[in-house]
């Protein structure tokens, strides 16, 4: 299947004959913090058909953005990551997280763990001093990811090694609930629906450094 060009020269036209058909961004999303088996590509991407899966992955490996590998040992599995030119592609998709965090969710909608990871840097919000600085393992369904703070940074990757002094465990909804101010921290812990290994007042300074953004305290262009 041949995919329509927009023959313009501009960049972002340019960018769009790689990227623009619906779910390549997504599958990039997939991809960001590490490679994934094709299985584990379709379990974070509800909705889309194991034959549209494989055009986005053609159509990315062809424009340069993601290529094949193998994960192993012990079993050898082929997997895809992006390369270099695809992992340029994140500061686009925490731009455009951002800007999707003002727009209503349907109901009921969920996120990957993945998307889920990249909200964390595009809802991140740098504080004084005195706020939350340390790595925090957010253990969600499936996954992990360790989440590092300092001051007016923060980086996150998927878990790897001992566990830190503070690990918070529960669903992506839940967090989200929790971040958002829909939930009480105490509330979700008081039910069940979030685990703390650690001081849970660190925890909730953790949870404090992220917020829906604020387009009136935007810097202007």
């Amino acid at each position: 299947m041949s995919t329509r060009k927009y023959e313009d020269a501009c960049g972002i036209a340019r960018s769009l004959d790689v990227i623009g058909e619906r779910w390549a961004l997504l599958v990039v999303r997939e991809l960001l913090f590490g490679p994934k088996r094709f299985t584990d590509l379709r379990s974070g991407l509800r909705g889309i058909s194991q034959n549209v899966l494989s055009q986005r992955l053609r159509d990315l490996e062809a424009g340069g953005g993601v290529r094949r590998t193998v994960l192993g040992p012990p079993a050898s599995t082929q997997a895809y990551e992006l390369t270099a030119l695809g992992n340029a592609l994140e500061p686009v998709l925490v731009a455009m997280s951002r800007w999707g965090a003002l727009t209503p969710a349907a109901p009921d909608s969920e996120m990957s763990n993945d998307a889920f990871a990249l909200a964390l840097k595009a809802l991140f919000v740098p504080a004084p001093r005195d706020g939350f600085r340390g790595r925090v393992r957010l253990r969600l369904v499936r996954d992990a990811f360790d989440v590092s703070v300092e001051g007016v940074g923060i980086d996150v990757a998927r878990a790897a090694g001992a566990d830190p002094d503070l690990v918070i465990e529960g669903t992506e909804a839940t967090v989200r609930a929790v971040l958002f101010g829909r939930l009480t921290l105490n509330d979700a812990v008081a039910a069940g629906d979030i685990a703390i290994a650690g001081d849970r007042r660190r925890a909730a300074a953790f949870l404090a450094r992220f917020a829906l953004p604020d387009l009136a305290a935007e810097p202007a262009p």
